[in-house]
């Protein structure tokens, strides 16, 4: 007790001293960076580096350079807020700070900043599952990097880190050749600027990748270099992912009682950290080192603490993998009806993040489940018939036939429900390559194409890049958007915006096209049908403002409705519904909008799954003279 009362004196004495020591320090060096001002990363990181895991001195010196006009410094240390938040799994909060260090750092017009912010964002969509937008921050960041002739250090290591992050996404979407090829070159880059912790991540990143392809060796091998080169730079973060990553390939080896024991010891390590993405994951694989085991009792104690950690912290992957290892074990228990219901949820999960499905895994135990069924059915059936047989020995005939037509009855039901399923799904499939063909239509593809032509022909060559750019990443968003059911509204909005980008090319950039999202609203978190704002805008295009002399306003307004819905609303200063039909009915060619039919259709069969079903108002709007001012389109979407 006294010794333990000595120790707590001496702590609060140490914690003083250092509390008092470090603002004075910090001090200086602050003045010093406000009165000389460097630019780079890695001037800043050289004077910071000992404080910038501090949220309170970054907070500090957020405020002190913003009150000076350093936007460089403010950059750095917004940045370095948000890798603190990202490493405790507060993504939200990690998000919000590298976005505000992107305006900053392009405030301040510094590209290695701008590029490290964009990397940044993309780690975090990365981690949260939001593989594509994740992409397209790395893509961003790595041709924004390339554009510089004479690199500095801090820029060359935002393009390994570009490197490694695309890597990262290949490796998440299975495509572990592109991701290695990607993790070689990020590697190669790193061993010239001598950068261990670079080398380090890259090996571990490359085991990854082997280990997901069955190559075991190569890929213990790997971890095991990565780790020598954590220990090298003393990063626990490191040495514990490391020492997670090797336990989970001896899994895999048969040896699972080593495996376990580096588990045990790691998760302490991990909890200290407080990183809780990858305390979530070993909990994960102690869960699964346990069923390997047959310790069923352990194995679900790990994995019932991995899923309430994955669902406090919002962790999909990890949500999804404890569902998965939870069903496994309740097969394992001979408890397929449980069994089934951790697999639905394992499900719901996996296409969130769209992963692929172990087929094999699924198919075993759909056999089983419905077998186990079968037999339960089939051995009730048989009490009852012989009940009834001791009863009724006069009507056995009579008995037989009733059981042969159930079981008919009972087929044919099935195969009805059957067909009624491949017919919607099929009448699904039919809506959505109808709705990318009107996306895609020649006409569009053919004008914008001609429109860049101009461009290259009056040699305006920067605006030709520009829109040339814009128009591929219009065309694989809406080729990757329509592969699948539903997207973020984010991403939907950031596809809106590029059409209307190359739509007004032909329109010679006299379109204001403005998009406002309510304050209270986080778009990365609503759910909508793909490229459903499109055919809306299409429309407002050219039978509403084509016409129109003078300025041309469109704006797109989202905010949060009643009763659970999201409002859309989509404006513009065109002619009006009756005058643009008069003009329509004039024209010898009529542009017939199919667009927003299917729109309609989609959104009806979207809407099944909510409790309110969709509905579109189109409001027309007049000026004080009762005057035709305009079209107003709202979209009342439902969310819950």
């Amino acid at each position: 007790m006294r010794k333990s009362a000595c120790l707590a004196f001496l702590f609060l004495i140490s914690v003083q001293c250092w509390s008092q020591e470090i603002p004075q320090t910090f001090s200086i060096a602050v003045d010093s960076l406000l009165k000389n001002r460097p630019k780079t990363y890695k001037e800043l990181d050289k004077v910071l580096r000992p404080v910038r895991k501090d949220t309170f001195l970054m907070r500090q010196f957020v405020i002190l350079s913003a009150e000076n006009n350093y936007l460089d410094g403010q950059a750095y240390a917004l940045n370095q807020l948000g890798r603190a938040y990202r490493d405790v799994s507060e993504f939200s909060k990690a998000l919000k700070l590298f976005q505000k260090a992107l305006i900053v750092s392009e405030d301040a017009n510094n590209t290695e900043f701008r590029v490290y912010s964009l990397n940044m964002i993309s780690v975090v969509f990365r981690r949260s599952d939001a593989i594509k937008s994740a992409l397209d921050y790395s893509q961003e960041a790595l041709e924004l990097a390339e554009t510089v002739e004479n690199p500095s250090d801090g820029l060359k290591r935002s393009i390994n880190v570009s490197l490694n992050s695309i890597g990262n996404i290949y490796q998440v979407l299975e495509q572990y050749d592109l991701a290695i090829d990607k993790f070689s070159q990020s590697m190669a880059l790193e061993s010239e600027l001598g950068n261990k912790l670079g080398l380090a991540i890259n090996h571990q990143n490359i085991g990854e990748c082997y280990e997901a392809q069955g190559k075991l060796d190569l890929a213990l091998n790997s971890f095991e270099t990565s780790l020598k080169f954590n220990k090298e730079i003393n990063s626990k973060r490191g040495i514990t992912i490391c020492n997670y990553s090797i336990a989970h390939v001896l899994v895999h080896q048969g040896k699972t009682d080593e495996a376990i024991a580096i588990l045990k010891k790691t998760l302490e390590e991990a909890k200290i950290l407080g990183d809780q993405k990858i305390i979530t994951s070993i909990y994960v694989n102690l869960g699964f080192a346990y069923i390997k085991n047959e310790n069923y009792i352990d194995a679900e104690y790990n994995l019932n603490e991995s899923l309430s950690l994955a669902k406090q912290y919002n962790l999909p992957a990890e949500i999804a993998e404890s569902y998965k290892f939870l069903s496994e074990l309740q097969i394992k228990k001979d408890n397929f009806e449980k069994g089934m219901k951790f697999y639905k949820e394992f499900k719901k999960y996996e296409e969130q993040i769209t992963s692929n499905l172990n087929l094999r895994y699924v198919n075993d135990m759909i056999v089983r489940y419905e077998s186990e069924k079968r037999t339960n059915q089939i051995e009730t059936l048989a009490k009852e018939n012989e009940s009834v047989r001791q009863k009724l020995r006069k009507n056995r005939t009579m008995l037989l036939i009733s059981g042969i037509a159930l079981a008919l009855l009972a087929g044919i039901l099935y195969i009805l429900y059957r067909q009624y399923q491949l017919n919607s799904e099929k009448k699904l499939l039919t809506l959505e390559q109808t709705m990318l063909r009107s996306q895609m239509n020649p006409h569009f593809l053919f004008n914008s194409l001609n429109s860049i032509k101009l461009y290259i022909i009056n040699n305006e060559k920067k605006n030709a890049v520009h829109y040339l750019n814009k128009f591929s990443k219009l065309v694989r968003k809406i080729l990757e958007a329509s592969s699948q059911r539903e997207i973020s509204l984010a991403e939907e909005l950031e596809t809106v915006e590029l059409y209307m980008n190359i739509e007004n090319i032909r329109f010679s950039n006299e379109i204001n096209f403005k998009i406002n999202i309510a304050a209270e609203l986080d778009v990365h978190n609503i759910k909508i049908p793909s490229l459903i704002l499109q055919p809306f805008l299409e429309n407002a295009l050219w039978h509403g403002l084509s016409l129109k002399e003078g300025e041309k306003n469109i704006t797109l307004d989202v905010e949060k409705g009643q009763n659970g819905f999201i409002n859309i609303a989509i404006t513009d200063d065109g002619l009006g519904r009756d005058a643009a039909e008069k003009i329509k009915e004039s024209k010898v060619l009529k542009r017939k909008s199919v667009g927003i039919d299917i729109t309609k259709e989609r959104l009806a069969n979207f809407s099944r799954d909510y409790q309110n079903s969709f509905h579109v108002e189109i409001i027309d709007l007049f000026d004080e003279k009762n005057k035709a001012s305009g079209t107003k389109i709202v979209l009342h979407i439902p969310t819950i």
